[in-house]
């Protein structure tokens, strides 16, 4: 019978635990040339995941008995051997290098610093966020928000793609800025206006950010006297940003439109309507936008006639 790829891939893992069981049994030097010498045995995941981490579990060394220069001997070499890894595989072993590395500042701060290498060097958005999330967990906020922006550089997210699988990521990124202060917040909205070109994603942005006042969150010392307005910067960029997505969408999606698309339009429209009142002069903008619209697309008369209804 044919082996499945993952059967295949639970044996090999399971080959691996043997190994390292195998080793254990014979002692730490054992356990040691294996971490030592992983490369020619494992692949960069299975060291990271599987060696490294039960090479240096409560049972492991509860088992080996070993004093305390020789526990940290063995700590050392898992160390190594993690970071060895996420050098060569920084997508996959990079947070589990940090893991393993968390007790030790210098290793931590070398992980640390691979991921960043590796963000210049073609590192996912996906994976950045995730070890951004896992930075903030750990208490380190600054450094979860110097890894969000890295990501949300590398970001794109078109004017349809409200389900993008990074919207939460984006959000919570946004979240973040906005806890730590203003300085952060401003800094970020550059990013967030060449990277999202999806109107509600960028309106719910931008209301999420003028509930509160800007740090609030863990170095709330330096939280601001009140929420900061849409009339000045930085908000008022992504107001600026967040009307035109929805001018823009609005023509995109009425170029090749249906009429059973009609009340999706019309419900469009009032959420853009929501986003152009937060201007000083909001009325007077979407005012206008409707009659671009309606010269523009005069010939979808039904369409047209929904807006009139609607909007006046």
């Amino acid at each position: 019978m044919r082996m499945t790829l993952s059967t295949m891939t639970w044996r090999r893992r399971e080959m691996v635990r043997w190994l390292v069981s195998c080793a254990t049994e014979i002692g730490p030097q054992a356990l040691m040339n294996i971490m030592q010498n992983w490369y020619s045995l494992f692949t960069p995941v299975e060291a990271a995941t599987i060696v490294a981490v039960t090479s240096t579990t409560h049972a492991t060394l509860l088992r080996l008995q070993l004093d305390a220069p020789r526990r940290e001997e063995l700590w050392a070499c898992a160390r190594t051997l993690a970071l060895q890894c996420a050098m060569k595989d920084p997508q996959n072993c990079a947070l589990p290098a940090l893991t393993l590395c968390e007790k030790n500042h210098a290793a931590f701060e070398a992980a640390y610093q691979i991921v960043l290498d590796a963000a210049a060097g073609g590192l996912g958005h996906a994976h950045l966020f995730t070890v951004a999330r896992y930075m903030e967990h750990r208490g380190l906020p600054l450094r979860a928000y110097k890894l969000a922006t890295l990501a949300l550089a590398q970001l794109s997210i078109a004017f349809n793609q409200d389900s993008h699988p990074a919207v939460n990521d984006v959000l919570w990124a946004c979240s973040l800025s906005h806890s730590l202060g203003r300085h952060e917040l401003s800094a970020i909205v550059p990013l967030i206006i060449r990277s999202i070109h999806c109107a509600p994603m960028l309106s719910d942005i931008l209301r999420r950010w003028t509930l509160s006042a800007p740090g609030l969150g863990p170095l709330g010392a330096r939280r601001a006297a009140k929420p900061m307005g849409t009339d000045r910067a930085p908000l008022c960029q992504l107001l600026d940003a967040a009307v035109a997505a929805y001018i823009n969408t609005s023509h995109s999606r009425l170029t090749h439109i249906s009429p059973r698309h009609y009340g999706d339009f019309i419900e469009f429209l009032g959420k853009a309507r929501e986003t152009f009142l937060l201007a000083p002069d909001g009325h007077l903008q979407f005012a206008q936008f409707l009659e671009n619209l309606k010269q523009t697309y005069k010939g979808k008369k039904k369409l047209m006639l929904l807006v009139r209804e609607r909007f006046g």
